[in-house]
């Protein structure tokens, strides 16, 4: 049996898949990496079965300075339309969202930086990703911008109290994330480094090797049974949202 094959476009070398490519490869997915600072994106998505699009340190409309997040947007906004499953993180999910009719601005409350909880919406516990999270789980935010309003239809399904639109699916299988959940304590750490500015509005303690240690073992118990559950997405082995198992006969 051939194996899935997900797109995986990544903004910048400094947000890798890291920890959500192991989850993957031990699903048995098949990952087409494109770096899009170095590659074009593909013209279209036809012989893949999933679309991934990672974060960046670049705003979702920076399309003087990278031109290629057109094309990025355009791959998204096909992937709703072929209902393809996808999973968009941080500046992906910004892209997905400004893809789909949505709205992306500055966050006028200042970075939301740390290891930091959401809460799950009521809507999701319909959904077949978000239905079995616990109802705040642990996530790591590092964001400056954010999606002011969600695209025309799209189901809210997790929120913040400083920026509210933190996990959203637009369509029956495509999901924003504006959290992480794919680093490691050095990518986080780097990241720190990067952006001391940002860094500064977390607490200190959320930037020792320790804590981000435990936290990482936290993200890991929470968010593969997720991806888990993404792949078999992917692989047709889980009902997109609202979509049943069985369907009754037309009388």
């Amino acid at each position: 049996m051939t194996s899935p094959r997900l797109l995986v476009l990544q903004p910048s070398k400094s947000d890798p898949l890291a920890k959500l490519g192991d989850w993957l490869d031990a699903e048995g997915i098949e990952l087409d990496l494109v770096l899009l600072k170095e590659q074009p994106a593909p013209a279209t998505l036809d012989g893949y079965q999933g679309v991934i699009c990672l974060g960046g340190e670049m705003g979702a409309l920076d399309d003087i300075d990278h031109p290629w997040l057109a094309d990025v947007r355009k791959l998204l906004s096909n992937a709703v339309a072929k209902r393809l499953p996808t999973l968009a993180i941080c500046l992906g999910a910004q892209l997905l969202a400004a893809a789909t009719g949505g709205q992306v601005r500055r966050g006028p409350q200042g970075p939301e930086v740390g290891v930091l909880l959401v809460a799950k919406r009521d809507v999701a516990a319909n959904d077949p990703l978000f239905a079995d999270l616990p109802f705040t789980p642990d996530v790591l935010q590092f964001h400056n911008d954010e999606v002011h309003l969600l695209p025309p239809g799209a189901e809210l399904l997790a929120a913040s109290p400083k920026y509210p639109n933190q996990a959203f699916r637009v369509g029956t299988s495509a999901y924003g994330l504006q959290f992480h959940i794919e680093t490691t304590p050095e990518i986080v750490l780097n990241w720190a480094a990067k952006d001391p500015e940002s860094a500064a509005c977390a607490r200190p303690q959320h930037f020792d090797q320790d804590f981000l240690a435990e936290a990482h073992r936290d993200f890991e118990e929470v968010w593969r049974p997720f991806v888990h559950r993404f792949a078999m997405l992917v692989r047709g082995e889980l009902p997109p949202a609202g979509c049943s198992r069985t369907q009754l006969p037309l009388v």
